[in-house]
């Protein structure tokens, strides 16, 4: 019998088809990128040796910090510039170093005082300024709302944090770089330049749109810093140092920053204005290796696995043997923040996403245009509310689309509902007792979840069903 105990498993399965890490074809080019980038966000220190020893040693080094980089991007930890920390290297993020942000800066890293005041020098043209103003005061507020801090704006005169647009060289030497690498960054609080938030006007900055870069959520990233937070690891955290766009309508500051920033502040005391009201609960990264983690759904990407859970999504790449986890938006900004089932369809090679009644096509990390779509264009009831899960069946060459205990088949070839259906999941996988929650196939395997329960299927029959506790060590 397959071994098959949790979700650790299941990613390491698509990592035994492949022989070993793909090396990346390193230039020049890139090669000097990674230098610069570790130059700035890992203080790796510039060579000046030019005895026959130096390169070795500033392999050395450099390997070093890759080591360091990797593992705060909970990378697989080589040493070596590969195409996974490469693609990281060049996604759009904060100027703030991730290790030893403040090493130069004085002060102790947080404000003596709990009244703070901001002044907005000057605007970017990409926005109205009620939108900018409009941006900045809420970016602060995510702050006060959860601490004793308390935000005044003043029109004229030195205020503790001063905000600006700038590009490029702008005197603070630390030089902005362009379009879509360095978007910000902001100093620790301090006396003179300390707490002031630089933006790069050379960037799109929108008020609400996925498109470019939500100004909101730069804004209250760079004011973490302005408050005395270095970036977090944890992936779902505002303080993470790469940009990831989320809907900000519903915007709650996760709880890995709250804890951070009360760590340093205090709580708010202040009584919440409706006591009646329920307080929304922070939302929190899920862990892998949680024994009750519940699935939202798994499917194969581009010859990776995906699974997702809470807005956020895990994925291996075929070079690493440790799973990528990040948000949803932050590789499809236009779906939605979480999903209720997944699944490739190896007809056309579109990974279908489905939140609610509504159907997402992805080419590659781009929304197929026309889409989102309604579940009943595919044939499924009108007065379906949503599915639980959905798998490609290779046996039968039909999609599955589950309704807890139920399911429809699916025909991709003339994309129209099989007659019959739907049908009770036990009839068609015997021993399925559950509601299914996730599912998916891989190889001549089926697996269908039920919250933190798996139930494995081959050779016509059950397998085993395994539990979360059963977990090995992640």
């Amino acid at each position: 019998m397959k071994a098959f105990y949790q979700l650790c498993i299941l990613i390491g399965l698509v990592i035994k088809t492949h022989s070993g890490p793909i090396p990346a074809n390193i230039g020049k080019e890139e090669d000097d990128l990674a230098k610069n980038y570790l130059k700035k966000f890992y203080n790796m220190k510039e060579e000046h040796t030019r005895s026959a020893r130096s390169t070795d040693h500033s392999v050395s080094k450099m390997g070093e910090k890759l080591k360091e980089m990797q593992e705060f991007f909970r990378l697989k930890v080589t040493g070596t510039l590969d195409t996974e920390t490469l693609e990281v290297m060049h996604k759009p993020r904060c100027g703030v170093p991730d290790v030893a942000a403040y090493v130069d800066a004085s002060g102790s890293y947080r404000w003596t005082k709990n009244e703070l005041t901001y002044r907005i020098e000057n605007y970017t043209p990409d926005m109205s300024q009620a939108e900018v103003d409009h941006s900045i005061k809420r970016a602060f507020q995510v702050w006060a709302d959860v601490t004793p801090l308390r935000f005044t704006r003043i029109y004229s005169g030195e205020a503790d944090i001063m905000i600006s647009f700038v590009v490029g060289d702008h005197g603070d030497r630390s030089p902005l770089d362009g379009p879509n690498g360095i978007l910000a960054h902001a100093f620790a609080p301090a006396p003179g330049i300390g707490g002031d938030a630089h933006f790069d006007d050379d960037e799109t900055f929108t008020f609400s749109s996925s498109k470019g870069y939500n100004l909101f959520l730069v804004a209250a990233h760079e004011f973490g810093h302005s408050l005395g937070l270095d970036h977090s690891s944890d992936p779902g955290a505002l303080m993470f140092s790469m940009y990831s766009f989320r809907d900000v309508k519903k915007f709650l500051l996760p709880q890995d920053d709250i804890s951070r920033i009360q760590a340093v502040y205090g709580p708010n005391s202040d009584k919440p204005v409706d006591p009646e009201k329920p307080v929304p609960t922070p939302p929190v990264t899920p862990n892998a290796c949680d024994p009750k983690l519940v699935l939202d759904a798994v499917t194969m990407f581009r010859g990776e696995m995906m699974f997702f859970s809470k807005g956020f999504y895990w994925r291996n790449h075929p070079q690493s043997s440790e799973p990528e986890q990040r948000l949803i938006k932050s590789l499809w900004p236009e779906a939605p923040d979480n999903i209720d089932a997944a699944y490739e369809s190896p007809l056309n090679y579109l990974v279908y996403l489905f939140k609610g009644q509504k159907v997402w096509a992805v080419h590659g990390y781009d929304i197929v245009r026309g889409f989102p779509k309604t579940l009943s264009s595919m044939g499924l009831p009108r007065k379906l509310k949503k599915i639980s899960a959905a798998l490609y069946d290779r046996e039968t060459g039909k999609t599955l689309f589950f309704v807890n205990k139920r399911y429809y088949s699916y025909d991709e070839t003339t994309k129209t509902m099989d007659k019959g259906y739907p049908k009770w999941v036990e009839e068609r996988f015997p021993g399925m007792t559950g509601k299914v929650t996730a599912a998916f196939q891989y190889r001549d395997f089926t697996y269908l979840f039920s919250g933190p329960l798996v139930f494995e299927f081959g050779y016509g029959r059950l397998l085993q069903v395994t539990y979360n506790s059963y977990l090995l060590p992640c």
